[in-house]
């Protein structure tokens, strides 16, 4: 008969707020110069105590899932959710103070953890075999179970390890945004933001999945899955989270979620853009993916609607071939059709808009000038457009 013996070492508490410490925290004016250097920090410090945490609880656990959702999160990325939290925080006016500072940037660093759960996620979803430049979580798990001889299929081990990984960013990011709701007076409202962000990203990515699955056309049904899926969750709520944390009042909070929501669809339909005609070496995942897997993005509804209104059969043909075995003649057949429709251009112009629209609900935000202007200049960037105005290119 086995004999189990627990020992102090087998239990351990943690705390702490994952941000880091220290007298050398750096001010308000110098974490506007660099705001996702700053989030990176804390983010890098956050994850080695998660880190550590892990390897408290057991080493392989931490040598070979904790320590993959640490690189992920620490690969790349804009941290442009993070900044939006920022922006927005600073452009309400919220008390900047170091204690504030640090709760913004400890939520800023749960937003990027939660973004790394959702590419996890979205990768298996969609069997993306890169991001951010590097085999995807479920890619790298599956080689190295065929490396190591491991029993089983090699896919299912993939997919279950980046199914836990993506989990674990999850709960990583919950601690923090709990651990920061229980330290400040706003914590309430804070959380509510929180909360209603996680359930609308699920309602989002299930609503995208479904329409690939039931071929879903109409651009109404496109644009409500890029408001769920990524328009709110990552402007709209970043944005409502930092005024929730500056205090701010309901018509300050509401200009701020009016022009966040145009701000994301417009930085969503970019994304759809660069997804068929973006360079992957800039985008860090393969091009030409949606139209292979049919995806019922924005563009792609606009231009099988104005296909079917010209009499466009050829195009509409092109643009409804959809699946893994597509050719890659097929591809540039519907990518051609993107263009010749005359959707890439209305997509273009409608990007414009939203962000002229969501400038104008900035104006008379209660934060200091330079702070508003800043978060001006961020939506400019999310939607692909530089800070005069013009597109930029590509």
């Amino acid at each position: 008969m086995l004999g189990i013996q627990v020992t102090e070492d087998d239990t351990h508490t943690t705390g702490g707020t994952g941000g880091p410490a220290g007298a050398d925290f750096p001010t308000v004016a110098r974490v506007d110069s660099a705001v996702a250097d700053a989030v990176e920090d804390v983010l890098r410090a956050c994850l080695d105590e998660r880190l550590a945490e892990a390897a408290r609880t057991d080493g392989v656990f931490a040598a070979e899932l904790a320590a993959r959702v640490r690189d992920v999160a620490l690969r790349g990325g804009k941290r442009l959710r993070a900044q939006f939290l920022w922006w927005g925080w600073r452009a309400c006016g919220g008390p900047a103070g170091e204690a504030d500072a640090r709760r913004v940037l400890n939520v800023a660093a749960a937003l990027e953890l939660i973004q790394t759960c959702a590419l996890v996620h979205d990768d298996v979803m969609d069997r993306s075999p890169v991001r951010r430049g590097a085999a995807a979580v479920h890619e790298d798990f599956a080689r190295r179970h065929a490396l190591a001889g491991m029993r089983g299929s090699p896919e299912s081990y993939g997919t279950a390890g980046a199914v836990l990984a993506g989990d674990l960013a999850l709960a990583w990011a919950d601690d923090l945004v709990t651990e920061t709701a229980l330290s400040c007076a706003e914590g309430r409202r804070l959380y509510r933001e929180w909360r209603a962000m996680r359930t609308e990203m699920v309602a989002g990515q299930y609503l995208d999945v479904r329409a690939a699955a039931s071929g879903a056309s109409a651009p109404e049904e496109a644009l409500r899955i890029a408001r769920l899926k990524t328009a709110l969750y990552t402007v709209e709520r970043p944005l409502a989270l930092g005024a929730a944390l500056a205090g701010a009042s309901g018509r300050t909070t509401g200009a701020l979620r009016a022009a966040g929501r145009g701000a994301g669809l417009a930085f969503q339909l970019r994304d759809d853009l660069l997804g068929v005609f973006g360079d992957p070496r800039r985008t860090g995942k393969p091009v030409d993916e949606d139209l292979r897997d049919g995806k019922l993005t924005y563009v792609r509804a606009v231009a099988l609607r104005l296909a079917d209104a010209s009499g466009d059969a050829s195009a509409g043909t092109a643009l409804r071939a959809a699946g893994p075995g597509l050719t890659d003649a097929q591809v540039r057949d519907a990518r051609k059709a993107l263009e010749s429709t005359g959707a890439r251009r209305v997509v273009e112009a409608e990007i414009g808009r939203l962000v002229r629209s969501g400038e104008r609900r900035l104006a008379g935000l209660p934060g200091e000038p330079a702070a508003v202007a800043a978060l001006g200049r961020l939506v400019r960037t999310a939607a692909g457009l530089d800070p005069t105005g013009e597109e930029s290119a590509g």
